[in-house]
């Protein structure tokens, strides 16, 4: 997940409707109308940001965010791409609940610190390597490719995703109350299945506009 600094329009766009309204009426004169009547607002009015790293990233009277560095870019050492990119995870603690958004990643000490008695985590989940494998070769694609591209893209899948397995694993060292899937794939279920192995916490399957 890329990161950038919360800046004070931020918390003001987040905290609610009323303070985004106030927000959108500062910036009054800034935006563009368009032919329906409606207007535009350039984002740059509203936000800005800037790269952080790992640590507390932000804290004011409501919440405070963590932020770790996960093991989505794990390139091998001496790799071109080595040390180059990196995907952070975070958390939020408020006064009366945390939640811990991992973003894309694989196996993690990191997360599982961070995660550590969190009330959600809202976590990527993958399907199994046979599974995966199975969709490439049935797209043609493994096919056409080297042994060792081969290779690459099952350790990109098992080292820079979390399996089932993995995250039930997670969660459980975590002591996390409620885990929530999300990623890219549609059916979870089974995934939900797969995790309850390891966890005995409640576990839920993300879906637009759910709310906790």
């Amino acid at each position: 997940m890329a990161a950038g600094q919360v800046s004070a329009s931020q918390r003001l766009w987040l905290s609610g409707p009323e303070c985004r309204r106030k927000a959108a009426a500062k910036h009054e004169g800034e935006h563009e109308r368009k032919r329906d009547g409606t207007h535009t607002l350039s984002a740059t009015k509203l936000f800005s940001g800037h790269d952080i790293g790992t640590g507390t990233i932000f804290q004011d009277a409501n919440v405070k965010v963590t932020a770790v560095e996960n093991t989505h870019f794990n390139f091998p050492p001496g790799s071109p791409a080595y040390g180059k990119y990196k995907s952070y995870a975070y958390r939020f603690d408020t006064v009366d609940r945390s939640v811990v958004f991992t973003g894309d990643t694989g196996p993690s000490d990191a997360i599982a610190q961070l995660a550590k008695d969190a009330d959600l985590l809202i976590s990527e989940v993958t399907n199994p390597v046979d599974e995966y494998k199975g969709q490439l070769i049935k797209a043609g694609r493994w096919q056409l490719m080297t042994p060792q591209e081969q290779a690459g893209y099952i350790r990109h899948h098992i080292e820079e995703h979390l399996l089932p397995d993995e995250l039930g694993k997670l969660a459980a060292r975590a002591n996390v109350k409620t885990v929530v899937l999300t990623h890219l794939n549609d059916d979870y279920i089974p995934f939900a299945e797969m995790v309850k192995k390891h966890f005995s916490g409640q576990v839920l399957i993300a879906k637009d506009l759910i709310e906790f």
